[in-house]
């Protein structure tokens, strides 16, 4: 079958601000989120790509913009069930409010049993996310043979759905994973089983340094929060 490179957005104005954008209008890339989506088409130059699928939202759609001028040829699929996680009520909000939040242990610990008021589950978010990938799986490879690369671009929480699903681990366990904006993850997929092929690859190891970040308390930062500095 496919193999799939997942691509997290570029650096946004809300992971900036410390807000989580959720699906608020207007969310733009900021300027190293420009820079890191100027660089996405010489890091991919090696990798043939069938076709690019994105989130309808305006930061996955900025990300894929220069790789899109560089590959004239390029079909671009928008899928809705890649967006981002509705977070409802909590959308707008600013993250260090959030953590106080009793919900927040919840999507922290126990996230299959988290839903946001007004908006949706984690476990729907994860379910709408998986199938759309099976379909594109199954779409990709009926119409470019089962060698074939495409790419989606999405969002932090949707990238570590896709590969939670992919490594067999429960939607409760994928708070684990950590994907900086602009990272690039592949999964190559197969009759048997997926193989996770890269993880949340930028090429730059600066955010292994230590620094001071709502993760250094254990807690994962929802919606995925704004890499390195």
């Amino acid at each position: 079958m496919a193999t799939l490179i997942l691509v997290r957005h570029g650096r946004s104005t809300a992971n900036t601000s410390g807000v989580l954008a959720g699906r608020t209008p207007g969310i733009a890339l900021d300027e190293r989120g420009a820079a890191q989506a100027a660089a996405l088409p010489g890091r991919l130059a090696d990798v043939p790509l069938a076709a690019a699928v994105t989130s309808p939202l305006q930061r996955c759609r900025e990300t894929l913009r220069p790789l899109l001028d560089a590959r004239p040829g390029l079909p671009l699929h928008v899928e809705d069930r890649i967006s981002e996680c509705d977070y409802g009520d909590w959308s707008g909000r600013k993250l260090a409010e959030l953590n106080d939040e009793p919900l927040m242990e919840v999507v922290q610990g126990h996230a299959s049993a988290a839903a946001f008021p007004g908006g949706e589950s984690m476990r729907a978010m994860q379910d709408r996310a998986v199938e759309a990938v099976r379909d594109w799986n199954a779409r990709v490879e009926a119409e470019h043979g089962e060698d074939a690369t495409y790419l989606m671009c999405s969002h932090g929480d949707i990238v570590k759905a896709i590969v939670a699903d992919a490594l067999g681990l429960h939607l409760d366990l994928f708070q684990r994973i950590h994907v900086d904006p602009c990272s690039v993850t592949a999964i190559r997929y197969t009759r048997l089983r997926p193989f996770l092929l890269r993880l949340g690859d930028t090429g730059d190891f600066a955010g292994f340094a230590p620094r001071e970040h709502p993760g250094g308390s254990g807690t994962a930062e929802v919606g995925g929060g704004a890499g390195a500095p």
